[in-house]
């Protein structure tokens, strides 16, 4: 192995510290707390578990929490009701509504409901536009991508003038990490299920962004040596020899890559962390935006190397 391995969990907690001695701060200066609604519409046991370690990681930050949890056969207007009584609170500065969402409900009218100032996960349609305007910038981004980039930032990885390949054009990761990396000046190509000989492409990436939710899509033939790979992926296949009869991967295969990239993050413990503590960001600042009037520029959620 020659890769260096970027640490998620390492750097996820200097974020956390860093954004529960802001919400002291903030809670000193205007004597409110941050405070985050989640929604989780059935019971999902993935779903579950994303929202209770959500829920943990606000709790120790010191944001509060505020937990709606439906029945996964609730109708559109009982949720849309819901939305509209979160965004009228003025203790509720962020709201989160855990994807995926049941088939019967509208999922574009469900994010468009939230307000675009409480939109913490960065999913509205607008802020997703927002994003991909220059001049404009959007009021939230995505955790992930954000994570991404706080990942990239503190490792000291250059992104302007690079050539970044992403793998999936999801509107959680996929597309938000593509228009960041643009705005940042990389070069972009996103690829997907239709790409023909994706190896190819992928082989011409200094960093590579693999976010499809394929379990080893990425093997060591498809990365330039150097490159830097960044696991998105997480997914549960059988293995008889572990405790619970499974392990977590990504959509790298992490041995082989590892021997041919520059830097690499593992799974888990690489993005997954990430994006919980940018959620926590993202809450500060939706507070300090609604109380305060103004919040840290979007590219600068804090220092780039939280300590």
């Amino acid at each position: 192995m020659t890769a260096r391995i970027l640490d998620g969990r390492a750097m996820a907690a200097r974020w956390r510290d860093w954004t529960k001695a802001q919400v002291e701060a903030f809670r000193a200066r205007t004597g409110r707390v941050p405070g985050l609604a989640t929604v989780l519409i059935g019971d999902h046991p993935a779903s579950q578990t994303y929202v209770q370690a959500k829920q943990n990681a606000c709790a120790a930050a010191g944001i509060r929490t505020f937990n709606h949890c439906l029945p996964a056969e609730v109708d559109q207007e009982t949720v849309m009701e819901l939305l509209e009584t979160l965004a009228r609170n003025p203790e509720v500065h962020g709201i989160l509504v855990q994807l995926p969402l049941p088939p019967h409900l509208d999922e574009e009218e469900i994010l468009s409901a939230i307000p675009l100032e409480k939109d913490v996960d960065g999913f509205h349609p607008l802020n997703l536009g927002r994003l991909g305007l220059k001049g404009r910038d959007p009021y939230f981004i995505p955790c992930t991508p954000l994570g991404i980039l706080a990942m990239l930032q503190e490792a000291g990885i250059p992104i302007a003038g690079r050539r970044a390949v992403i793998l999936g054009r999801s509107r959680i990761v996929g597309l938000p990490m593509a228009l960041l990396l643009l705005r940042l000046d990389a070069t972009v190509t996103i690829c997907h299920s239709r790409t023909s000989d994706l190896a190819a492409v992928t082989r011409q990436a200094d960093l590579l962004i693999a976010a499809a939710g394929r379990p080893g899509l990425v093997r060591g033939e498809m990365v330039r040596p150097g490159a830097v790979v960044i696991d998105v992926g997480i997914s549960r296949v059988a293995d008889p020899q572990a405790l619970r009869g499974y392990r977590l991967v990504g959509d790298v295969v992490f041995e082989e890559v590892a021997a041919v990239a520059g830097a690499i993050t593992p799974v888990p413990g690489g993005v997954g962390p990430m994006t919980v503590a940018m959620l926590l960001v993202n809450t500060l600042k939706a507070a300090q935006r609604q109380v305060e009037g103004f919040a840290s520029p979007w590219l600068e959620p804090g220092p780039a190397r939280p300590v």
